[in-house]
C-alpha cells in the first residue's frame, strides 16, 4: 500500500501507569484506541458507538453534552431513527460498568464527573506539555525534552482508533494535529542539544509520512547540515520547492527559504548551539568529580593564596586558567585537590577531573577524556562524537552558560591540555604536570618546589602525632631530610610510622639512614620520587612487598581483584586485602570499586624493585605467565557463549588457570569489554615474553572486540605487533593465526586490500605447519574480500578451500560459517535457489551443534535473509534478519548491527517500502558510523539515496549518489557504474 504514508510507530511510556496517579483507580485512554481500565483490569466498553459515546463524554472533559449533540457526534446527518434510545442503551451499559457517580444524567444529557487527576490519558499529556512548555521558559531543555517525550509515549497508535462518528473524526484530526506539533518541539529540542545525528533519521521517515509538512523539513534541513551533510540539507530544499510547487502550486515558506540561504553561506549560527540531551535527566547534571582532600593538608599557603585569586576571576575572564609545575612527588595533585576544594563555592555547576598520565608512556588520550566529560555532564553515549575536533567542539558548547571547575591532573604536555579546556566565561582550568607549561597561552604558571623544613616538620607531626615527635624532634628533622622534603616522601613515611605504634621517630630515621644512592638520585630531578618510594616500600611486609613488585610488571592501565589473584597465585579475597593495603600506604590508588591501578612512576618504581629483589627472577615470568593464563581462560570461557561448539577453544594453548565463569551472556560480555584494554595490552606484552603463541590465541579467544567497532584500531595495532613478533620468532602457528585476526579486523573495517594480503601470508605459514584454526580460517576470509571485490570464482574456490579444512577438522560452526558464505556467492551469481538452500544448511548445522542461541547463528540468519531476499521472499527475509538484528544489538556488534540494517532496509526497497527503506538505511549509516569502512559506507548511501527518490526527495537522493559515486571511483569498486546509471536524468525524472 504504497499510497498509504507510513506512520511513525509510537511507544507507550514503560511507567505509564504511574502517570495517571493511583494505579487502582479507573483510567480513561482515547489517545490510541478507546480503553477503560481499573487499576490493571480493562474494562468493557462495548460496541463502536458505545465507544464513541464514551470518547465525546471523555474529551468534554466534565462538561455535559446534550442527548442531541451525542446524537450529532455518534451518526452526524444520518441517525438511526432509535437514535435516542440507542444512545440511552449505550449510556446505561457503560454507568454499569463505571464507578457509582461517573457517568450521569444531567439536563437532558450525560457527562462524566468525579475522575481523579490523572485518569485521562490526553489529560496527563496536555499537563506534561504545559510543564514541558514551563521548563523550556525556564531554559532547562533537558527537562523540557523529557517531559515532551513522556507526552509523546502516551499515544498508542491513532488517537480514537476504530471510533465511528463526525465528532470522533474531527478529533482524530485536532489529536493528530497537536501530536505532530509536540514532535516538532521535541525535535527541535533535540537539535538545540546537538542530537542533530540521531534525528536524522527519524526526521527522514517523518517526513515521508507527512511530505507537505514545511516544519518538518526544516529540521531535518538543519539536522543534516549539522551532521556535515550539507549537499543533503540543500537538496532537501530542492525537492521541498519541487513537491509545493506540483501537489499545491506554492512556494516554500519564508524561513524555509531563509534557511536555505543561511545553509549557502555557512551561516556560523547555524552550528550546535547547546549541549547533547542527557538520558532522561531530571535536572542539569553537576557533576563533583573532584578526589577527596587530605585533612592534614599543610603550608603552601601561598600558593593556595595565588591560585584561589585566580580562580576568583575566572566570572569576568574569557577562561581561568593555572598550571602547576614541579619533580613527581612534589604535592602537586595535593595542591591542586585543596585549592579546587576551597573554589567549590564559585562554581556551582560542578568540578570535573581526570588523571592524564602524562608521567607514563601512555599518556590518556584528550578525546578518550573528552567523553568522559562529556557523559559526566550529562551527554547520551549517542550524543557523543567521534572525532577530537567535534568532541572538543561539543565539550565548549555544553560549558556555554556553566560555572564549572575542570582539573586537569598529571598532564603530559600542553597539546595534551588544549582540547579540553573550556572556552567561555565563568569556567576555569587547573593544571598539574611535570612540565613547565610555557607554550600553554594565556595559563598562569606556578613553579612548586618541594617544602620549606618548617613545612615538612609540621606535616610530619600531624600524621604522626604532636608527642612523638616533641620527644624526638631531632630524630624528626632527620626523616624530613632524608625524605628530601617532598611531601608525598614524607607523607609515606610518616604513615609508615603511625600505624607502627611500638616504633620510635628514631627507629624510623635509623630506617632512612642508610641512603644509597638516594642523594645522588634526589639530584637527578625525577629519580627523587623513586627515593620517596623505596621508603614505604621498605616497611611492607613480605606478602605485601611481593604483591607489590609483581602487580606492576602488568603494561595494562589498571588492574581487577580477579586478575591481581592470578598475578600473586592466591585467592581473590586475601589479594584484595593485600591491594586494599597497598591503597592506604599509597602505592596504589583504587581507579573503580574492585579495580586499582599504580601512579605511572610508582609502576616504574614496582618494576624496579621487582628485577632487584624479586627472587628467582623466574618469578617474574611465571607471575606474567599466570595473569596471561587469566585473560586467555576467561576470554576463551566468553568465546564459548557467544558461540557454543567452535573448535576454535579445542586448538588455544592450555592454560593452567581456570578463568572466570559467568552467569549469563551479559555479564560475560561486561567482563570483554570492561577488560578489553588491559586484555590486549597483555597479548601485546605477551610477545617481549616470549609467549606469542598464547598472545595469538588470545586475540582469536577475544576477537568480539575487533568485531565491534568499540577497539578495533587497537585490536589492529596489537594483532600487528603479534604477527610481526612470530614471525621474527620463527613461529608459524603464532604468527598464521595472528595475521588471520588481522585479516579478520582489516576486512571488518573495508581495507580489504591489506586483508587479503595478511590471509595470503597466514596461509603462507600456516598451511605448511598444520596450523588447523589459520587453514580454515584465512581462505574464509579471503573468500568474503573476493566476494566484495565482485571477483567470484575466486571468491568460490577460496570458500571451498574453507569448506574442506572445516570439514577436516570437525569444525561444525566453521563449516556452517563457510556455507551461509557460498550462499552469498550463489546469490551474487544469479543462483538464488541454491544460495537460499547453502544459507539453510548453516543455519542446520548451528542448530544441530547446540549454537541457536548464539552469535554464530545470528550470522547464519544474516546470510539466509540476504538470500531470501535475492529470491522474492521478502517477508520472511525481514523476519530472519529482524531476528538477527536482536542477537546483534544484544551482543554490541554493532558492526553487524550496522550491516543487519543495511539489508533490511534494502528489504523494504524490495518490499516497496521506500520511506522504511530511507530510515533504516539512516540508522545503518549512524550505526557503522567509524567502522566499516568507506565501500560499506558506499553501498549505504546508495540504498538511502534509492529510498530517498522513491518518495520523491530526489535532490537529497542524488546527493546521496554522488558521494557514493565519489567512494566508489576512489576505490576503484565496480559498483561506480550502478551508481552512475542512478545519477542519470532519466534514473530519478
Amino acid at each position: 500500500m504504497e499510497g498509504v504514508p507510513p506512520r511513525v510507530p509510537a511507544q507507550r511510556h514503560p511507567d505509564f501507569p504511574d502517570a495517571f496517579g493511583d494505579p487502582g483507580a479507573l483510567r480513561f485512554c482515547v489517545l490510541g484506541p478507546v480503553r477503560a481500565s481499573r487499576g490493571a483490569e480493562p474494562l468493557a466498553t462495548g460496541s463502536p458507538q458505545q465507544r464513541a459515546l464514551l470518547a465525546a463524554l471523555l474529551l468534554r472533559e466534565g462538561r455535559t453534552a446534550t442527548a442531541p449533540e451525542l446524537i450529532d457526534a455518534l451518526w452526524g446527518d444520518e441517525p438511526p431513527s432509535q437514535a435516542l434510545a440507542a444512545l440511552r442503551t449505550y449510556a446505561s451499559r457503560l454507568r454499569k460498568v463505571l464507578d457509582p457517580g461517573v457517568l450521569v444524567s444531567e439536563s437532558g444529557g450525560y457527562a462524566i464527573r468525579s475522575l481523579p487527576d490523572g485518569a485521562l490519558d490526553l489529560a496527563v499529556a496536555r499537563e506534561l506539555a504545559a510543564e514541558a512548555d514551563r521548563a523550556g521558559h525556564a531554559g532547562d531543555l533537558c527537562r523540557a525534552r523529557d517531559l515532551l517525550g513522556r507526552a509523546l509515549a502516551l499515544w498508542d497508535g491513532e488517537a480514537l482508533a476504530g471510533v465511528p462518528g463526525p465528532y470522533a473524526q474531527a478529533q482524530r484530526v485536532r489529536l493528530e494535529e497537536w501530536r505532530l506539533q509536540l514532535l516538532e518541539s521535541r525535535l527541535d529540542m533535540d537539535l538545540e542539544q546537538g542530537c542533530h545525528a540521531e534525528a536524522v533519521s527519524e526526521l527522514t521517515a517523518l517526513t515521508a509520512a507527512h511530505p507537505l509538512r514545511e516544519r518538518l523539513r526544516e529540521l531535518l534541513m538543519l539536522a543534516l547540515y549539522r551532521s556535515g551533510r550539507q549537499a543533503e540539507a540543500l537538496a532537501v530544499y530542492a525537492d521541498t520547492r519541487r513537491l509545493l510547487a506540483d501537489e499545491l502550486g506554492v512556494d516554500p515558506r519564508r524561513g524555509l527559504g531563509e534557511l536555505q540561504q543561511r545553509i549557502l553561506r555557512a551561516d556560523p549560527e547555524l552550528a550546535a548551539p547547546a549541549a547533547p540531551a542527557a538520558e532522561a535527566p531530571t535536572a542539569r547534571v553537576r557533576p563533583a568529580q573532584l578526589p577527596a582532600t587530605v585533612q592534614d593538608f599543610t603550608g603552601r599557603s601561598s600558593f593556595v593564596a595565588e591560585l584561589s585569586e585566580v580562580l576568583a576571576s575566572a566570572e569576568g575572564r574569557v577562561m581561568a586558567v593555572s598550571a602547576v609545575a614541579g619533580i613527581g612527588g612534589v604535592g602537586k595533585t595535593t595542591l591542586a585537590v585543596h585549592v579546587a576544594h576551597q573554589a567549590r563555592a564559585a562554581f556551582p555547576d560542578g568540578q570535573l577531573y581526570v588523571d592524564l598520565q602524562g608521567a607514563g608512556g601512555r599518556a590518556t588520550e584528550p578525546e578518550s577524556v573528552l567523553g568522559s566529560f562529556l557523559r559526566a555532564l550529562g551527554t547520551a553515549d549517542s550524543a557523543i562524537p567521534d572525532t577530537l575536533d567535534e568532541r572538543a567542539a561539543l565539550y565548549r558548547s555544553v560549558l556555554d552558560g556553566r560555572r564549572v571547575l575542570v582539573l586537569l591532573d598529571n598532564a603530559r604536555d600542553a597539546a595534551q591540555v588544549r582540547p579540553l579546556l573550556p572556552g567561555t566565561s565563568g569556567c576555569a582550568a587547573l593544571v598539574t604536570s611535570r612540565a613547565r607549561m610555557v607554550d600553554l597561552a594565556g595559563a598562569h604558571l606556578v613553579d612548586l618546589d618541594v617544602m620549606s623544613p618548617d613545612e615538612a616538620l609540621s606535616l610530619f607531626t600531624k600524621i604522626v602525632g604532636a608527642e612523638r615527635v616533641a620527644a624526638e624532634r631531632k630524630a624528626a628533622l632527620d626523616v624530613v631530610a632524608a625524605c628530601g622534603f617532598l611531601p608525598l616522601a614524607i607523607r609515606i613515611a610518616a604513615s609508615r610510622l603511625a600505624a607502627r605504634r611500638t616504633w620510635t621517630v628514631s627507629v624510623l630515621a635509623a630506617k632512612l639512614a642508610d641512603e644509597r644512592r638516594r642523594l645522588d638520585e634526589l639530584q637527578a630531578g625525577d629519580l627523587a620520587v623513586k627515593a620517596t618510594f623505596e621508603l614505604g616500600y621498605g616497611q611492607l611486609e613480605p606478602a605485601q612487598a611481593r604483591a607489590f613488585r609483581l602487580l606492576g610488571l602488568a603494561d595494562g592501565p589498571d588492574v581487577s581483584v580477579p586478575a591481581a589473584a592470578a598475578v600473586l597465585d592466591l585467592p581473590p579475597e586475601d589479594a584484595e586485602d593485600l591491594l586494599e593495603s597497598l591503597v592506604d600506604m599509597s602505592l596504589l590508588e583504587s581507579a573503580a570499586p574492585g579495580r586499582y591501578r599504580y601512579h605511572d612512576l610508582v609502576r616504574l618504581y614496582a618494576r624496579a624493585c621487582a628485577e632487584r629483589d624479586e627472587q628467582p627472577p623466574s618469578e617474574r615470568d611465571a607471575a606474567f605467565a599466570r595473569l596471561l593464563d587469566f585473560h586467555l581462560a576467561t576470554a576463551s570461557r566468553v568465546y564459548a557463549i557467544e558461540r557454543p561448539g567452535e573448535r576454535v577453544l579445542e586448538h588455544i594453548a592450555k592454560t593452567r588457570h581456570p578463568g572466570l565463569s559467568f552467569q549469563d551472556r551479559d555479564q560475560a560480555l561486561e567482563w570483554l569489554f570492561g577488560e578489553a584494554n588491559c586484555l590486549l595490552a597483555c597479548a601485546r606484552q605477551a610477545t617481549s615474553a616470549g609467549l606469542h603463541r598464547k598472545a595469538a590465541d588470545l586475540l582469536m579467544a577475544a576477537v568480539d572486540l575487533g568485531e565491534s567497532g568499540a577497539g578495533s584500531l587497537q585490536f589492529t595495532k596489537v594483532a600487528a605487533a603479534v604477527s610481526e613478533a612470530a614471525a621474527e620468532a620463527g613461529d608459524p602457528w603464532a604468527e598464521a593465526r595472528a595475521r588471520t585476526m588481522l585479516t579478520h579486523v582489516h576486512s571488518i573495517c573495508g581495507r580489504f586490500a591489506e586483508a587479503d594480503a595478511e590471509a595470503r601470508r597466514a596461509l603462507a605459514v600456516g598451511l605448511p605447519a598444520g596450523d588447523p584454526v589459520s587453514s580454515g580460517q584465512a581462505p574464509n576470509q579471503r573468500g568474503i574480500i573476493a566476494l566484495y571485490e565482485a571477483r567470484h570464482e575466486d571468491a568460490e574456490a577460496h570458500l571451498s578451500e574453507a569448506l574442506a579444512a572445516f570439514r577436516a577438522d570437525g569444525n561444525k560452526p566453521g563449516e556452517a560459517a563457510a556455507l551461509c558464505n557460498l550462499s552469498r556467492v550463489h546469490l551474487a551469481t544469479g543462483r538464488t535457489a541454491t544460495a537460499v538452500e547453502l544459507a539453510g544448511q548453516g543455519i542446520a548445522l548451528y542448530e544441530e551443534d547446540r549454537s541457536g542461541l548464539a552469535l554464530r547463528l545470528a550470522n547464519g540468519k544474516y546470510a539466509l535473509g540476504l538470500a531470501l531476499t535475492g529470491a522474492g521472499q521478502t517477508a520472511r527475509a525481514r523476519d530472519v534478519l529482524t531476528e538477527a538484528l536482536e542477537v546483534f544489538r544484544d551482543s554490541r556488534q554493532r558492526f553487524w548491527q550496522g550491516m543487519t540494517l543495511y539489508r533490511l532496509a534494502e528489504v523494504q526497497l524490495a518490499d516497496r517500502r521506500p520511506a522504511l527503506a530511507a530510515t533504516q538505511a539512516e540508522q545503518a549509516l549512524s550505526v557503522l558510523h567509524g567502522i566499516g569502512g568507506e565501500w560499506r559506507r558506499g553501498n549505504v548511501l546508495t540504498v538511502l539515496g534509492r529510498g530517498l527518490a522513491a518518495i520523491g526527495q530526489t535532490d537529497r537522493a542524488r546527493v546521496c549518489w554522488s558521494e557514493a559515486l565519489a567512494i566508489f571511483e576512489e576505490l576503484g569498486s565496480p559498483e561506480a557504474e550502478s551508481v552512475r546509471l542512478l545519477l542519470s536524468p532519466s534514473a530519478v525524472a
